[in-house]
């Protein structure tokens, strides 16, 4: 009970935090919390606590909790990124991560050519193919194809290799599932798409590392440009 308690109130203050309806600068206390949320001590703390760990927050004795500047956030923490999804910052957030992709998935593409297992190529293969014929049904928005989705970039950074690619797939998981809880993927893929996952699933399994990653970059950008045609129409 007090857990999901907990929850709420951590949810409720970082998700009016991220939206700037408490701007950097602010200056609560624990006393007013426990009144704006009907919640015990305990349960504030603890949820002063969690947004401490993220830096949304800072407290100090004398002084209060300080809302801090945006800068000092935890880009990549998943709660975070889910906040911003569901207010004002949506766009910034999903254009944000988007860039970091295509910065970094290519690399984890050529990476992933040289020291995937052979398993890992094989399972990038039937990601691959069962993405494409799910995308061929019209089933681009499909939690099915959500689910194959995030299970193939996933492999990919695992793929790669590299202990801080890897620690990039929980924010890479959570603006696609985001997207998709957005109703921002598409029914049936844009053109191209299937196949570049299918190129880049290839490419790795032939330890071709320079295609790799001219797939992979061509599917990020061509991705990044959808997201930014969301912005321009919206």
């Amino acid at each position: 009970m007090a857990t999901g308690i907990h929850s709420d109130v951590t949810s409720a203050l970082g998700a009016r935090i991220a939206a700037g309806d408490i701007p950097p600068g602010s200056v609560f206390t624990l006393a007013q919390l426990e009144r704006d949320h009907e919640a015990s001590r305990t349960v504030v703390r603890e949820a002063v606590r969690v947004l401490e760990s993220l830096g949304l927050v800072a407290s100090r004795r004398r002084v209060g909790i300080t809302v801090q500047p945006r800068e000092q956030w935890d880009a990549f923490a998943p709660q975070l990124i889910e906040w911003n999804l569901q207010g004002p910052f949506r766009q910034q957030q999903l254009e944000a991560l988007m860039e970091l992709r295509v910065a970094v998935e290519p690399m984890a593409a050529r990476l992933a050519s040289l020291r995937a297992t052979p398993a890992q190529r094989a399972e990038l293969r039937r990601l691959a193919q069962a993405l494409k014929e799910l995308g061929e049904r019209g089933l681009g928005a499909s939690d099915a194809f959500l689910d194959v989705d995030i299970a193939f970039h996933d492999l990919l950074l695992a793929a790669s290799g590299n202990p801080q690619l890897m620690a990039l797939r929980r924010p890479v998981r959570e603006v696609l599932a985001g997207r998709s809880r957005l109703g921002l993927t598409p029914q049936v893929p844009a053109p191209g798409t299937l196949e570049e996952h299918e190129a880049v699933a290839a490419a790795i399994t032939s330890g071709d590392g320079e295609s790799a990653e001219r797939h992979s970059r061509s599917h990020m950008s061509g991705v990044w440009d959808e997201i930014l045609r969301d912005d321009s129409l919206a």
